[in-house]
C-alpha cells in the first residue's frame, strides 16, 4: 500500500483493532540517559512509546497527551461509548497523559469515570486546571472549592498537575497551588494560555520560577513559542505541555486532498497528523503534546506517533518548508476553529454558548 495516500479512516482496521483488545495494558518504564525514552511493552499489543522525564521530579510522562476540550463534553445521559473507545485505545498503546478542566463543561466528569475504569488509575498523569476569581480580590474561596470539586471528579487524592488556567487569577492561584503542593495534595503547579499572544506573560511566570510546568500553544503553523518561551523552559527545567498542535483541525482541513510527502517515511510518520504531531514532539523543550478526539479511528491514528522516530532539526525545517507550499496554509490564522464541524461537539459548553448569543439577539 502506498503509505502517502493512507487516510485516518484506514486505522481502525489494524491498529485500532489491536488496541482496543489489548485495552488498558501498562507498559514498564525503560530508564535512560536520555530525556526521550521508551516504555517497553506489557503485550504485544502495546508497542514501544516515547516517553519524556520531567526535569524537577524525575517522573516519566508519555510524549503525546490527551486533550479533552470541546471533543469530551457531552450533556447528561448522553452516550459515552465513543469517547469511552478513545480514552481506551490511548490508555492500551501506552498513553499516560490527561488534561482537563472544570471550564471544559462534562469533561471532568467522564475523565475521573474513565480513569477508574483502569486497572491502575494512579498510573495515570492528570492535569487539571483552576479558572477561578473569587468573592472579592485575593479571595480564595472559588478556588477552593472548584479544587475540592475536581479531586471529586477525578476521584484523586493527589492530582499531578494543577495548571492556572489561561493565566486567571495568577497572583493568587499559584500561591495557592504552591501551598496544595507543600501539602501533598498536588505534585506540579502550573500556568497554560492557548494564544501566542500570551506568551512573553507565561515567560515572565518562568523567569521568576513560580511554576513546574507551562502549557501554551504551539504547532507548525503557530511557532511562536521558538523565540524565547521554550528555550526558557528548556533553561528554567519547567515542563511543557503542548495545546493546538493541530490548530483544531485547522492543519487537517488544508491538507484535505494533499499527499503525504514522501520524506515523512524517514521519521515514521504514516498520515498528516503523525505528520504534525512528531513536528512538535520533535522540539527538545516539549514534554508531552495534548491532543483531543472524540473519534476513536483518530485516536488510532494520533497514538502512531508516539512510537518511532522523530523528525531532527533539519528534518523539521523541511517539513515547513512543505506546508508553506500547501494552499491556504499560510491563512490557517483567520480560519475558524473545526472548520465545517460546527456543529460537532454539542455538549455543557455549546448549549451554554448558544444560549448567550439568542440573549444578545
Amino acid at each position: 500500500m502506498n503509505q502517502s495516500k493512507i487516510n485516518r479512516r484506514g486505522f481502525l482496521g489494524t491498529v485500532g483493532a489491536a488496541a482496543t483488545g489489548a485495552a488498558f495494558a501498562l507498559p514498564a518504564k525503560v530508564a535512560t540517559a536520555q530525556g526521550t525514552e521508551t516504555a517497553a511493552p506489557a503485550s504485544t499489543f502495546a508497542p514501544e512509546v516515547l516517553i519524556r522525564t520531567l526535569p524537577r521530579t524525575g517522573e516519566t510522562v508519555t510524549a503525546l497527551g490527551l486533550g479533552t476540550f470541546l471533543t469530551f463534553d457531552l450533556k447528561p445521559g448522553d452516550p459515552r461509548d465513543d469517547l469511552r473507545q478513545v480514552f481506551q485505545r490511548y490508555v492500551a498503546a501506552g498513553g499516560r497523559v490527561v488534561d482537563t478542566s472544570p471550564l471544559y463543561g462534562s469533561a471532568e466528569v467522564t475523565v475521573g469515570q474513565f480513569m477508574g475504569e483502569t486497572p491502575e488509575p494512579d498510573a495515570m498523569f492528570l492535569a487539571n486546571k483552576l479558572w477561578s476569581t473569587g468573592e472579592y480580590l485575593g479571595d480564595e474561596s472559588h478556588a477552593q472549592e472548584s479544587f475540592r470539586q475536581s479531586r471529586l471528579r477525578t476521584w484523586r487524592k493527589t492530582i499531578n498537575l494543577m495548571q492556572c488556567h489561561s493565566i486567571t487569577n495568577a497572583p493568587v492561584v499559584i500561591p495557592l497551588m504552591k501551598a496544595w503542593k507543600q501539602e501533598g495534595l498536588i505534585r506540579h503547579v502550573g500556568v497554560t494560555h492557548h494564544e501566542s499572544a500570551a506568551q512573553d506573560q507565561l515567560a515572565a511566570i518562568v523567569q521568576r520560577d513560580d511554576v513546574d510546568f507551562i502549557q501554551t500553544n504551539y504547532s507548525i503553523f503557530s511557532r511562536d513559542a521558538e523565540r524565547r518561551l521554550l528555550p526558557l523552559a528548556a533553561d528554567k527545567g519547567v515542563g511543557v505541555l503542548i495545546n493546538l498542535p493541530l490548530e483544531k483541525a485547522r492543519l487537517m482541513k488544508v491538507v484535505e486532498g494533499q499527499s503525504l510527502p514522501g520524506f515523512a517515511q524517514e521519521f515514521g510518520a504514516t498520515s498528516w497528523a503523525q505528520f504534525f504531531l512528531k513536528w512538535v514532539m520533535a522540539h527538545p523543550a516539549v514534554t508531552s503534546v495534548l491532543c483531543g478526539t472524540s473519534n476513536p479511528d483518530h485516536m488510532s491514528d494520533n497514538i502512531q506517533a508516539m512510537q518511532g522516530p522523530l523528525p531532527d532539526e533539519r528534518m523539521r525545517a523541511r517539513m515547513v518548508a512543505h506546508m508553506e507550499t500547501i494552499p491556504g496554509y499560510s491563512s490557517i490564522g483567520t480560519m475558524p476553529w473545526y472548520p465545517g464541524k460546527e456543529n460537532m461537539y454539542p455538549g455543557l459548553i455549546r448549549e451554554a454558548q448558544a444560549n448567550a448569543a439568542r440573549r444578545l439577539q
